[in-house]
């Protein structure tokens, strides 16, 4: 034990060698970011404003395209939240209200559950905030024909990535949940009060019905790319899931997150998100400075990458299998019925019901000078 813990704190730091030249923000690239990004989606609001006298067909492709502004305004939204986009925590702050509006996503609300993700992803007994709903083969054959119903619908293709975005972006995120501290708490009404005022005035000069459904338009589009990105990010064939004292902050972040090897256009849209496992090992490395280091070490470069084609394989994978230690589809139950699953190394503690999601990335964690040396704790309470 004594070997493997020194194992792990000598690549921890090899990585972060390597990582600490591109957790530096940059000014420049910020700015500019926020100019072909916000600027970009302001323009459109504009082009769309103008659209609505000669056709709907001119304006909802326009929408669908603000839809992936949105997409990458919300990675800058995100990094906000990690404190990574600019050196200024109060800049970051800013940003990541204005951002936060724009994607209708209360900022300190997300970014406390955000850092739960961070510090439990790819941990089998810390399931259920920030994540996707994930059984293991063995929870789910265990599970009452009611809960297994529920699991499938939860993990339907048509629920997951059509409905499900649209109800967290408009509802789910209007509401504080219990466990949320009073700074939380207020950014969730401080966002709804927002929110009501920008409906408003953007209704009295689109009209109520034609900015209903331009919003709509732009947020289905986004909400749905945003999903997809998450669920491919931690759902491939090979991610890791550990228990207990197996579980490592690095293998977490280079075998838990996925490198998404995205077309330029695509990449460009989401923010350079497909960078996840570096993202993972280091969310203080801005968007802008992922590419660079994943290309910086050839450490990085072994991650295997899922390509766009490659990616469509996720849409079968559905559980956890302990045994085989991969994720897989409903068939492979076949193989497990009649037969006792090996017992898992440590209690589970899957939740009931789906946990609520936070937004696409999709992933923001508050302001650490370095990651974890051994396993991350929930550090957004301050």
């Amino acid at each position: 034990m004594i070997g493997t813990k020194e194992a792990h704190r000598q690549e921890i730091a090899q990585w972060k060698a390597i990582v600490a030249e591109y957790q530096e923000p940059s000014r420049w690239r910020a700015a500019w970011q926020i100019v072909n990004t916000l600027g970009g989606y302001a323009v459109l609001w504009v082009l769309m404003y103008l659209s609505l006298s000669v056709s709907w067909w001119l304006t909802i492709p326009l929408a669908v395209l603000a839809g992936g502004f949105i997409v990458r305004t919300f990675i800058i939204f995100h990094d906000c939240g990690h404190g990574s986009y600019f050196r200024s925590r109060t800049a970051n702050d800013i940003l990541g209200f204005i951002s936060g509006l724009l994607t209708f996503t209360p900022y300190y609300q997300w970014r406390w559950e955000h850092s739960l993700h961070h510090a439990t992803s790819g941990d089998l007994d810390r399931r259920g905030v920030g994540d996707l709903w994930t059984l293991t083969v063995q929870e789910y054959l265990e599970s009452s024909r009611w809960k297994r119903f529920a699991y499938r619908m939860a993990r339907n293709p048509i629920i997951l990535f059509v409905l499900a975005p649209i109800f967290l972006f408009i509802v789910v995120q209007r509401i504080s949940p219990r466990k949320a501290n009073d700074r939380e708490r207020k950014s969730v009404w401080v966002m709804n009060a927002a929110i009501a005022v920008v409906v408003t005035v953007m209704s009295l000069i689109f009209g109520v019905l034609p900015y209903l459904i331009i919003q709509l338009t732009i947020m289905a589009v986004a909400g749905s790319a945003g999903v997809w990105l998450f669920y491919v990010q931690h759902q491939f064939e090979d991610v890791y899931w550990e228990r207990g004292e197996g579980w490592t902050f690095t293998a977490a972040a280079l075998k838990g997150s996925s490198f998404y090897k995205l077309p330029k256009i695509l990449q460009w849209f989401s923010g350079n998100i497909g960078f996840h496992h570096i993202h993972h090992l280091s969310p203080r490395i801005p968007n802008y400075n992922l590419e660079r280091c994943h290309r910086a070490d050839p450490l990085f470069e072994e991650v295997k990458p899922v390509t766009l084609l490659g990616s469509l394989k996720s849409f079968s994978l559905r559980l956890w299998d302990e045994s085989a230690n991969k994720l897989v589809g409903y068939r492979h139950l076949r193989q497990h019925r009649g037969q006792k699953v090996p017992p898992a190394t440590g209690p589970s503690k899957e939740p009931d019901t789906p946990p609520a999601t936070s937004s696409p990335e999709a992933s923001a964690a508050p302001p650490a000078t370095e990651e974890p040396a051994e396993r991350p704790t929930d550090f957004s309470r301050r």
